[in-house]
């Protein structure tokens, strides 16, 4: 089986359902920067509990500090990239700074976008840009070297389990289980009577809802979007072995309404208990992990991706804060990435919220604080380990022809991945089979395939 290279190895090759709508009002006393003269910028979020968070201490906090006010608009992840992407592609220059990920940064830098945030980094006395993690910043980095986008906070993915269930069954989980035990797992754990899944898995269309997990599998089944040489393989034997295995677990397994079930819905199921297990994120576990949002708050078990021909299979992702090229208020927009991004937003968080809700995986200083290390015990480690494998160049058993763990560094691919993404979809609802999802899918991913031969 193939080894997994270390990021240093890879560096330089590179919510809910409703908008929510949150202004952060300018406060008496400011400090540093716009000392109060009215000042606003827009921000756009992604609904993740971390930014959630953000938008709810940042008017006592930041616009306290600085006088500036912040105005929030917050959506589920598919409706984020859709208004983020049409705002900036468009150059609309509704938002002053905006929620990108891994995937978009390179793009959209090589587009010319976005302002590039060295410069400022550089020029913060107290940002200390070294101390960002390397696959943070060589996510969100374009061809120029220069970082693009802030990291918010980093993940990678993992299996999360109920150890309760497991120890009343008699069960132990490996730290490194293959995707057969997880199924073995899943058959024996499910109980509908009780209304316990097997297991929660995304079932929602998107190439960053279903497809983030489901790539990951395909990766360790052997599979690929494309071979080095834009060969398109979406219809060949792994992928379709490993998306049949994805599918029928569901089907048999899986949560109610899996077709619609997203981060989102998986995190409320399985932090009610009412899934054994859940692969996802890796940033999920500081919720679960609050007993003020969880009803499985110290009960949570944290196994390494399921792997099946791979020694690890976890995804890459960074969440991150943007400035596009339109913004008029840049030097504000940069006081408030400082701020959400630096090293002492996650001490407040901490402080004021909870230490298992600080937005982890950009900065090595964050696993030095002792608060920190002992709220997330359970997981800190596993989640550094499993950011520290994930290998965008290399995440499956054959030479890939563009970046990426769980998508493709393409243009492309977001439209490629959520379009077949719809075709599986369908399928865990059992209105059309896996070989018709994926062979509609091969014809969409030859079209993609002959632009970049």
């Amino acid at each position: 089986m193939p080894k997994t290279r270390s990021p240093q190895r890879w560096r330089g090759a590179l919510a809910v359902a409703l908008t929510v709508v949150l202004t952060s009002t300018a406060c008496s006393g400011a400090g540093g920067g716009s000392s109060g003269d009215g000042t606003a910028i827009t921000v756009l979020m992604v609904g993740n509990p971390q930014m959630e968070d953000l938008a709810r201490i940042t008017a006592d906090n930041f616009t306290k500090e600085t006088g500036i006010t912040v105005r929030f608009t917050i959506l589920p992840e598919n409706e984020l990239r859709d208004r983020v992407t049409q705002d900036v592609a468009t150059q609309g220059g509704q938002y002053d700074v905006a929620t990108i990920g891994a995937y978009e940064a390179p793009i959209w830098a090589q587009n010319d976008w976005l302002h590039e945030l060295s410069s400022y980094a550089d020029a913060d006395t107290g940002y200390d840009k070294g101390d960002l993690l390397d696959p943070a910043v060589a996510s969100l980095s374009g061809a120029d070297g220069k970082l693009y986008a802030a990291p918010f906070y980093g993940e990678s993915s993992f299996l999360m389990y109920n150890k309760e269930l497991f120890a009343a069954a008699g069960l132990t989980m490996p730290e490194r289980p293959t995707w057969q035990q997880v199924a073995q797992f899943a058959a024996r754990l499910d109980d509908k009577q009780a209304g316990i899944a097997g297991i929660c898995l995304r079932g929602l269309p998107g190439w960053g809802e279903l497809f983030a997990p489901l790539t990951t599998v395909v990766n360790t089944f052997g599979g690929t979007w494309f071979e080095q040489d834009w060969t398109p393989k979406v219809n060949a034997p792994e992928f379709t072995e490993a998306t049949k295995f994805y599918v029928d677990l569901l089907r048999a397994h899986g949560q109610p309404g899996a077709p619609q079930s997203g981060f989102t819905e998986c995190l409320n199921t399985f932090g009610q208990g009412k899934a054994a297990m859940w692969y996802d994120a890796t940033s999920a576990a500081g919720t679960l992990e609050d007993a003020n949002s969880s009803t499985v708050a110290g009960k949570v078990g944290y196994a390494y991706a399921p792997v099946h021909k791979t020694d690890s299979s976890g995804w890459l992702w960074v969440w991150a804060l943007a400035m596009p090229k339109t913004t008029k208020n840049a030097d504000a927009a940069w006081q408030f990435i400082s701020w959400a991004t630096g090293k002492e937003y996650e001490k407040l968080v901490g402080s004021s919220l909870g230490w298992s809700r600080v937005p982890a995986g950009k900065r090595q200083s964050t696993y030095e604080i002792a608060e920190y290390r002992e709220s997330a015990a359970a997981f800190a480690d596993i989640t550094l380990k499993s950011i520290q494998e994930a290998d965008p160049v290399n995440p499956g058993v054959q030479p890939r022809p563009a970046l990426g763990v769980q998508f493709v560094g393409i243009p492309e691919f977001a439209d490629l991945g959520t379009k077949v993404s719809q075709e599986v979809s369908a399928a865990i609802a059992g209105q059309v089979s896996v070989d018709k999802a994926l062979a509609d899918g091969q014809r969409l991913a030859e079209e993609v395939a002959s632009k970049h031969r």
